[in-house]
């Protein structure tokens, strides 16, 4: 029956900064999936100037190329440095010669039916060790040398670029990219540091050694069983009934989706990739429009429906002090660098949520991103003076918290434009 079961996609429904898009790429991250974020507004119904809705299939595969490449070069890292150091090692104490030019070339010693054998592998030279014990020491990272580097081939860039895509376009500049990178790469010699030259070296040889065809079916495959598509403002693309005529393009991106989501297959560079198992995550706000203003076929697609409510004050605090790599983190991290030591007061975490919440409340709720610009402009002066407040420590606490940013948080007319 493995078959027969298809993913159960989800509608997302709730305001902006609740963490939707969020929520989906952080598990998309923990299950190292191929992920990928689109706007619904961004397509159009074929036939008008604007992206396909195939392009989400081969934005996906291209990131699930990257994706299993990241995995295959970690994997031969250790190999590629290796044969990296070796050559800067030939360019710094050259091998030693074959003892006899027969053994070197054997065509010159009269020809044979059978290749000569080779001769026995020369065991390293004292300097040779030398010089390696050193490059692996990093006593030679500034020495300048001369190494043959392989050229990056020529790009491409996307044909009909600025005007709209056209159709049969977006193929043929990936097929050129494709030919392009196929292209046995021209060498020069360019003169660089040990350590650069070893950085460079590396990922030239492992480049070698992943094989380029398993990555390919190997990110068909992820894409297929494990890939995850996005699709954010679907509310966007729904049409009310009461409105006609021009929702006729918005009509046409819906069913234009329906094969996707349903499951079909969409040519790509890399091969034929089949949609059937591909989780695909809808989101909106539907402030203007319900659910049921989709088109019946594509509501039929979404059946887990998920209702995210408006972040509150508490959560504001959660957002800030619980997470792992939290604005106050952040902004702890970045103050280090210039010396500087921030601590937060629990009082001072809660008055910035407050702050926060109460400017979405009373202008645009924009959810946890508002915590942006208040964390921006309380902390603009201790960014700007940082250099002068090295070795410092700063505590922020609700008294400093009303001093920087309680009045522009009362007057309505500063915190639209500041907050």
């Amino acid at each position: 029956m493995r078959a027969e079961i298809t993913p159960k996609n989800i509608l997302m429904i709730g305001p902006t900064g609740v963490g939707k898009t969020e929520i989906a790429r952080r598990l998309a991250r923990l299950a190292q999936a191929p992920f990928i974020k689109v706007e619904a507004t961004k397509f159009t119904e074929v036939g008008y100037v604007g992206r396909d809705v195939d392009t989400i299939i081969r934005d996906l595969i291209e990131t699930a190329v990257k994706q299993v490449r990241e995995r295959a070069l970690a994997d031969v890292q250790a190999r590629a440095l290796d044969a990296a150091e070796e050559r800067v090692l030939d360019v710094l104490i050259p091998p030693a010669r074959p003892a006899t030019q027969s053994a070197a070339f054997p065509f010159f010693g009269g020809a044979t039916e059978s290749p000569a054998p080779a001769p026995p592998a020369a065991p390293e030279s004292a300097a040779r060790q030398k010089f390696r014990k050193r490059l692996r020491e990093g006593e030679l990272d500034s020495l300048e040398i001369d190494i043959e580097v392989a050229l990056a081939a020529p790009s491409v860039l996307p044909l009909g670029a600025g005007a709209g895509n056209q159709p049969g376009l977006d193929d043929l500049s990936q097929q050129l990219q494709s030919l392009f990178s196929q292209m046995p790469g021209r060498r020069a010699t360019r003169k660089m540091t040990a350590a650069a030259a070893i950085r460079s070296l590396a990922q030239e040889e492992a480049g070698r050694l992943v094989n380029e065809e398993e990555i390919r079916s190997r990110a068909v495959e992820l894409t297929e069983q494990s890939g995850i598509v996005f699709i954010d403002e679907i509310d966007k693309v729904a049409s009310r009934g009461e409105h006609q005529g021009a929702d006729v393009s918005r009509q046409g991106v819906q069913r234009d989706l329906l094969p996707l989501i349903e499951g079909t297959a969409v040519t790509t560079r890399y091969g034929v990739v089949r949609t059937d198992h591909i989780l695909f995550i809808a989101s909106g706000a539907f402030h203007l429009s319900h659910p049921s203003d989709l088109i019946p076929e594509l509501q039929g697609r979404l059946p887990i429906r998920v209702e995210m409510q408006a972040l509150t004050a508490q959560d504001f605090v959660h957002i800030l002090g619980d997470t792992d790599a939290s604005l106050v983190r952040q902004y702890q991290a970045l103050l280090a660098t210039e010396g500087v030591t921030l601590e937060f007061a629990s009082d001072g975490i809660r008055r910035l949520a407050d702050i926060a919440f109460e400017v979405n409340e009373r202008t645009e709720n924009i959810g946890a991103r508002r915590l942006h610009t208040v964390m921006e402009r309380l902390l603009e002066e201790i960014s700007f003076n940082a250099d002068s407040q090295a070795g410092q420590t700063l505590l922020i606490d609700a008294a400093l918290v009303d001093a920087r940013l309680s009045d522009v948080a009362r007057r309505d007319d500063l915190a639209r434009y500041i907050l």
